[in-house]
């Protein structure tokens, strides 16, 4: 019985069971957490030569899509104060 620890009306639980099983789940967790880090380390890698390959850095692409969003912006609201205006 120097195992086992007695709870509540005959309810036993085996502590080197119970031990080894909560070593083993923590061993589980961390070579899950690697194995999450080299997949987004792989992806990250894999993101930044795709973006050294393109034609158009994003950051220009932004700036387009900044600029086209702004002159859409303004031609509605002067569409807008034109319709008012009448």
């Amino acid at each position: 019985m120097a195992n086992y620890q007695k709870f509540i009306s005959g309810f036993q639980v085996n502590r080197g069971m119970l031990t080894a099983g909560a070593a083993l789940t923590g061993i589980g967790a961390l070579i899950g957490l690697t194995g999450t880090v080299l997949v987004g380390v792989a992806l990250a890698s894999a993101g930044r030569g795709w973006v050294q390959h393109l034609e158009t850095p994003p950051s220009e692409l932004a700036a387009r899509a900044f600029q086209q969003a702004k002159a859409a912006s303004q031609a509605g609201l002067e569409a807008w104060r034109a319709q008012a205006a009448d």
